[in-house]
């Protein structure tokens, strides 16, 4: 986050907002719909998100990076939001099934490999999500997710042995 930005969105800047916005809008919405598997309650989680952001602005504490920050509020909004539903929408890999620069063997194995991710409890898929998608360092996980460093380190290690295990039940099963 530019430090500019900041302070303007902190002085009440519409315009800084509004940047702010255009900026964390796509980046948002896809990690809202990969933690709420469904896309009207990702873009209910992003549209709170931004509001909690925009009143809280001045409870924004410097010693976390601002983008730990907004994600943490985007989390504990799509738990809010899942927690509200209590349904699993199917997964939707159709974009990727789509992109014509995979070949059949790799879109196989990417859709694979996002089905379990998918199909993983929250306590392992959440912190995966947020170290291998969004590049977040465990330490910024822990803060996002509200957790000890040791816990989300034992959920990353969990979350990855359980996708090698599920993935090499998937090898197994197609080469039969």
């Amino acid at each position: 986050m530019n430090d500019d930005i900041l302070e303007g969105i902190i002085n009440g800047s519409r315009d800084a907002f509004k940047q702010f916005y255009d900026t964390y809008e796509n980046y948002a919405i896809r990690t809202a719909k990969a933690i709420t598997r469904n896309d009207e309650h990702a873009k209910d989680a992003v549209q709170e998100t931004f509001i909690r952001v925009y009143r809280n602005i001045s409870s924004y504490n410097s010693n976390l990076s601002f983008d730990a920050w907004f994600y943490r509020i985007l989390v504990n909004e799509c738990y809010r939001i899942i927690n509200k539903e209590k349904k699993t929408p199917s997964v939707d890999t159709s974009t990727m099934e789509d992109n014509e620069l995979l070949t059949e063997h790799s879109k196989e194995n990417l859709s694979d490999l996002y089905s379990v991710i998918q199909n993983m409890a929250d306590l392992y898929r959440i912190p995966i999500l947020l170290k291998y998608i969004k590049g977040f360092s465990e330490k910024e996980i822990a803060a996002i997710l509200n957790l000890n460093h040791n816990t989300v380190k034992s959920r990353l290690f969990n979350g990855r042995n359980l996708l090698k295990t599920q993935l090499e039940m998937i090898e197994m099963e197609g080469s039969q």
